[in-house]
């Protein structure tokens, strides 16, 4: 009996220190396991341009529902015009695993599309900057 107590508190002992070394305990990601992806490259110029994102876990390549967006912009940046900005609005999910945005692109050229993103169950929040072209 006096050996199985010793044998719990060798337990107890050595999964707490795993924990403090090793972090919390369950199959938690790294937040750079993330990206965010376009579905097409290429956004029409004027009002009512559709932009759809998709967020991807890198290293099983499935896309993740449910990460809330904290944050979005839309400027020139790509094309040294930085300050020129267009309103951009998330528009309801049209699927789980797909974010879409109406915007109005009022120029030709590289837009950036700056996205923070709260991923369901990991820590800290996903910065994604990524570029796409606008086409008449």
């Amino acid at each position: 009996m006096f050996i199985n107590k010793i044998a719990l508190c060798c337990g107890i002992l050595l999964l707490s220190l795993g924990t403090a070394f090793f972090g919390r305990t369950g199959a938690h990601a790294n937040i750079a396991d993330y990206e965010s992806q376009l579905v097409d490259q290429q956004v029409m110029l004027g009002g009512g341009s559709l932009v759809t994102v998709q967020l991807i876990h890198k290293p099983s390549a499935r896309a993740i529902p449910g990460a809330v967006l904290v944050s979005q912009h839309v400027d020139m940046g790509p094309d040294g015009m930085a300050r020129m900005d267009a309103p951009l609005e998330i528009m309801s999910d049209m699927q789980p695993d797909y974010y879409q945005f109406e915007t109005d692109l009022t120029m030709e050229g590289q837009w950036a599309l700056s996205l923070v993103a709260k991923v369901p169950g990991e820590d800290g929040y996903m910065h994604t900057n990524l570029v796409l072209m606008a086409v008449r």
